[in-house]
């Protein structure tokens, strides 16, 4: 079964499978030709998306064990590069993964599996009445962004700047799930997230629009990395995120093609 995971988890169940007889861990599985254990380091903002991917790979390679780590793209970035035991990184936006690239741990080019919109996330029946990124200055309202260097913080700040906001800002989150978590709490009037999130939200929370002209497309690579553990696996992965298959699941996420 598929399942997500932290990263200081992840590496305590690999050192610890690395100090058992890992001999069977690349051998072929019946019907699969794949066999061991995966480790997926993917943005927030795919939680859903990549729950289901991972549980869909799993279902056509019956011999692989898919472990997803979530969490801000910038804070992933960084354990890869300090040395995390990482098969694949999918992240949600380019610069993250170029910092990756020129650090010598992505194998081949990055690839664009995925696209998506921010959206202005508010507590369900829109207590405060947002209706657009001008009420992200005023004083009197609780307003959360993304943290800086991380992707939803990014883009949300180069919005803000194209609608000429100088936002009044009462919180920074580590990732986009934190800040979407504390607006369902009715914590905050209003956060800017992506689309795709106030989707998985339901109820919980409503969504105001962006005008395009002030939005940001974010573009999502992914790509096996260099020192990758289970190389075959994390180069088959990549594949099924880029086949139909894997798109037909990111779009009823909400998710859009490149």
């Amino acid at each position: 079964m598929a399942r997500t995971t932290g990263f200081v988890l992840v590496a305590a169940l690999l050192l610890l499978m690395s100090g058992c007889d890992n001999s069977s861990s690349t051998t072929a599985a019946p019907g699969s030709g794949l066999q061991g254990d995966l480790l997926v380091s993917a943005a927030a903002s795919l939680t859903d998306a990549f729950t289901d991917v991972a549980a869909a790979f799993e279902a056509a390679n019956p011999g692989v064990d898919v472990l997803v780590n979530f969490g801000g793209s910038s804070a992933l970035r960084e354990q890869i590069i300090e040395g995390a035991p990482v098969d694949v990184f999918a992240s949600a936006n380019m610069s993250n993964m170029d910092r990756v690239v020129e650090a010598g741990e992505v194998a081949g080019e990055p690839q664009i599996f995925a696209t998506n919109l921010l959206q202005i996330a508010v507590p369900a029946g829109n207590p405060a009445g947002i209706t657009g990124l001008q009420d992200f200055n005023r004083q009197e309202l609780l307003i959360g962004l993304c943290a800086e260097a991380v992707p939803c913080g990014d883009f949300a700040r180069q919005a803000l700047v194209r609608a000429g906001v100088v936002p009044a800002v009462d919180t920074y989150e580590p990732d986009v799930r934190s800040l979407l978590t504390k607006v369902e709490a009715s914590e905050l009037d209003a956060g800017i997230t992506y689309v795709t999130d106030v989707a998985s939200a339901g109820g919980s929370v409503a969504g105001v629009d962006i005008p395009i002209d002030h939005n940001v497309v974010a573009e999502y690579p992914i790509a096996a990395l260099a020192n990758a553990p289970h190389r075959d696996i994390a180069d088959a992965f990549v594949a099924f995120v880029l086949s139909d298959a894997g798109e037909a699941i990111l779009s009823e996420y909400g998710f859009s093609s490149p």
